[in-house]
């Protein structure tokens, strides 16, 4: 059975669509890569899928059960958590404050302060900085610290490189691996072609709030992803 699954989701802004009969599916410690140009409807994905936007009831489903709608309180006692893009930390906490805010839940699992700065020893140097003071690579490895405190078995990651240099990035993506190997299955949304590509196993293209692409990471044609991306399907 599949940890996640959509089943011909759809999804609207008020009377607009954004999404058409979205088909997905993520395996217990599988890492999938979601790619697109802005507006592709990478991000309204992950809104319904943590319900954030409404959906069909049985549209999504999570270990077989269907969790369209629920509250995010309700999606994190039942192991996803999400990284907004934009890290959304809190400024007037410290890095630990903000770490420690992903535990409230008490959901067990590996995931402690100690296990986080083990992962991002640098959060360990600034744990009573300000947050939002740090560089931006270092925000972001608070804000995947704060959402793994969970302890969750779907890890959700919106534009983690984003506004990054590629050095910080490479740093956030070595983290990847030890947080699958911890057991978290893991969706990134990533306009680095390149970046997700190396990391992901499977990867599905939007464009227009459609999968018009989808298919193993390894092997897969850049021409492929192109035509994907911006005209015909491959």
């Amino acid at each position: 059975m599949n940890l996640l699954e959509t089943r011909n989701l759809t999804a609207f802004y008020g009377d607009f669509q954004a999404l058409f009969g979205i088909d997905l599916t993520v395996a217990a410690g599988e890492v999938i890569g979601l790619i697109g140009a802005n507006g592709a409807g990478k991000t309204t994905l992950l809104r319904a899928i943590t319900g954030l936007l409404p959906a069909p009831k049985n549209a999504i489903l999570f270990n077989g059960q269907p969790i369209a709608g629920a509250r995010a309180e309700t999606l994190v006692k039942l192991g996803i958590a999400m990284v907004p893009e934009g890290r959304k930390l809190f400024p007037s906490l410290s890095v630990e404050e903000n770490l420690r805010l992903g535990a409230t839940t008490k959901r067990p699992g590996p995931w402690t302060l100690q296990k986080i700065f083990d992962l991002f020893p640098i959060l360990a140097e600034r744990r009573h900085n300000p947050a939002t003071k740090l560089s931006g690579g270092q925000q972001q490895m608070v804000a995947i610290g704060r959402a793994l405190m969970s302890n969750p078995t779907l890890l959700l990651c919106d534009e983690i490189s984003l506004g990054l240099a590629p050095i910080v990035i490479a740093d956030v993506y070595k983290a990847l691996p030890a947080i699958r190997a911890a057991g978290a299955s893991i969706i990134v949304v990533e306009q680095d072609i390149g970046q997700v590509l190396r990391v992901a196993d499977r990867i599905y293209c939007l464009r227009e709030g459609q999968v018009v692409l989808s298919g193993p990471a390894a092997g897969m044609d850049r021409h492929a992803i192109a035509n994907a991306y911006f005209g015909a399907v491959a």
